[in-house]
């Protein structure tokens, strides 16, 4: 393909993902990750997953994103909002994740995404190609730090320099040649402020162990929460945010102006004791069309019994283990 035409289909996709909605759109080659493959597979074996048997599924297919797409060339990585103007009460409340205030990201994105898919196509022709929004084995930061979007953080987050960390990714993988972006440097330096504030120790520079998580603990897990974590929940009951909330690089979060992520009105009312007298078809009334529904009723009790615990947490064996981190990149 002329270099022309890669320029000006590259200058395409940029503007349409642009008038499509999404902050940023950052483009990168379909090939094999080398350099992940050792990686992945390490943590796998360690059992860092824990139940998300998921993640060892289709290992070749996660580490190379043009055997989901036949004939794939480029992968178009897209950036979309969910930092909320208004957050919900946090005295005398449960927490429940910022990107799950509102309407489940994957029905937003997607129609988002089809839109996109339908510009790209008036302007270009006809496009071989497959969309993603979490729902398939892609390595969607990796890609979208391969794609200059940002750098994956010793949170193992996707941060962006201009406006930190609380975007959903999706991407868009293709057999059009475009032009790749480049990655750009890590910007975490010597700040350890993620690590020091998890409360369960989940997290070492680039690595999460996801057992430990609060995340996982809460939405991914469907046994007993472990005891080991009574009294460290810090009042979560879907999700967390805390390594990204004391990230220095989220000062620059902007509101999004999505209507689909706002609150229903009523959470803005919501205590503790709201939480605990939920009944079931409150619950399916209020998160029929939210992501919390994963976790199910159940669930939800669940975490709330295991966020109210009154057990106090010993102090962490790691308090000061990150005192004297660099920026090397550890597994």
């Amino acid at each position: 393909m002329l270099i022309d035409t890669r320029r000006e289909h590259t200058s395409i996709v940029k503007q349409e993902a642009k008038e499509s909605g999404f902050d940023f759109c950052g483009i990168s080659k379909a090939e094999y990750f080398h350099e992940e493959a050792p990686r992945l597979e390490k943590w796998l074996a360690n059992g860092y997953h824990g139940k998300m048997d998921y993640m060892a599924n289709h290992f070749d297919k996660r580490l190379d994103p043009s055997r989901l797409v036949e004939g794939a060339r480029s992968v178009i990585s897209l950036l979309y909002n969910y930092y909320p103007e208004k957050k919900l009460p946090q005295e005398n409340n449960f927490k429940i994740s910022k990107y799950a205030y509102g309407k489940d990201y994957h029905f937003v994105l997607k129609k988002k995404l089809k839109e996109f898919l339908s510009r790209l196509s008036n302007r270009i022709g006809e496009i071989h190609g497959r969309v993603f929004v979490d729902s398939a084995p892609v390595l969607e930061r990796q890609l979208a730090a391969k794609s200059g979007l940002g750098w994956i953080g010793k949170n193992t987050m996707l941060i962006n320099k201009q406006h930190g960390s609380y975007f959903f990714i999706a991407e868009l993988i293709t057999d059009l040649e475009l032009i790749e972006d480049g990655p750009i440097p890590d910007y975490c330096g010597t700040c350890t402020r993620c690590m020091d504030a998890c409360p369960t120790n989940a997290l070492s520079p680039y690595h999460m162990d996801a057992t430990k998580c609060i995340s996982y603990l809460t939405i991914e897990l469907k046994d007993h929460i472990p005891e080991e974590f009574e009294g460290k929940m810090k009042d979560w009951i879907f999700g967390c945010d805390i390594c990204q909330d004391v990230c220095p690089w989220n000062r620059f979060a902007r509101p999004h102006s999505q209507p689909d992520f706002l609150p229903r009105e009523e959470l803005f009312d919501f205590d503790k004791n709201s939480w605990k007298e939920l009944t079931e078809d409150t619950f399916f009334g209020l998160f029929g069309k939210s992501a919390i529904k994963r976790t199910g009723y159940d669930g939800l009790k669940r975490n709330i019994h295991a966020a109210e615990s009154n057990l106090q947490p010993s102090p962490s064996p790691h308090k000061n283990e990150h005192d004297n981190h660099t920026d090397q990149h550890q597994e």
